[in-house]
C-alpha cells in the first residue's frame, strides 16, 4: 500500500495528461472554473455551457489518467480502482483554494 501512496503522490504531475500543451490548457480551464477535479480521480466539466475544445481536453486527460492508473494498479498489485480512489483523494486536496472541486453529495463546490 505504501508503493500505491508514493506512486499516487507523484500522480499529480503524470495525470494531469502528458503533454505540457494538455496541462497548461487544464490548469487554465481550471482556473477559468470551467473544469474541476472529482473525487472519483478524474477531471470533470464543471459548466454546461464548456467548450467542445475543453471537452475534448477533460477527455485527452482523463485517457491519460486511467491508462496511468492501471500501470500503478498492475505495478503494485490492486485493483485501478483502488489507485483512482486514491488519486482521487490527493488531486482534490491539491486543488488550489478558489478551483472547483466535486464533492459527492453536493456538487460542485469552489475550494
Amino acid at each position: 500500500m505504501r508503493l500505491i501512496l508514493r506512486a499516487v503522490a507523484g500522480l499529480a504531475l503524470l495525470a494531469l495528461a502528458g503533454t505540457a500543451q494538455a496541462q497548461d490548457g487544464l490548469e487554465a480551464a481550471k482556473a477559468a472554473g470551467l473544469v474541476g477535479e472529482r473525487a472519483d480521480g478524474f477531471a470533470g466539466i464543471v459548466t454546461d455551457g464548456a467548450p467542445a475544445d475543453v471537452k475534448a481536453l477533460v477527455d485527452r486527460v482523463n485517457a491519460a489518467r486511467v491508462a496511468r492508473y492501471r500501470e500503478i494498479a498492475r505495478a503494485n498489485g490492486v485493483t485501478p480502482d483502488q489507485v483512482q480512489a486514491l488519486a482521487g483523494r490527493k488531486l482534490v486536496e491539491d486543488t488550489p483554494r478558489g478551483q472547483f472541486v466535486q464533492v459527492p453529495g453536493r456538487g460542485w463546490v469552489r475550494k
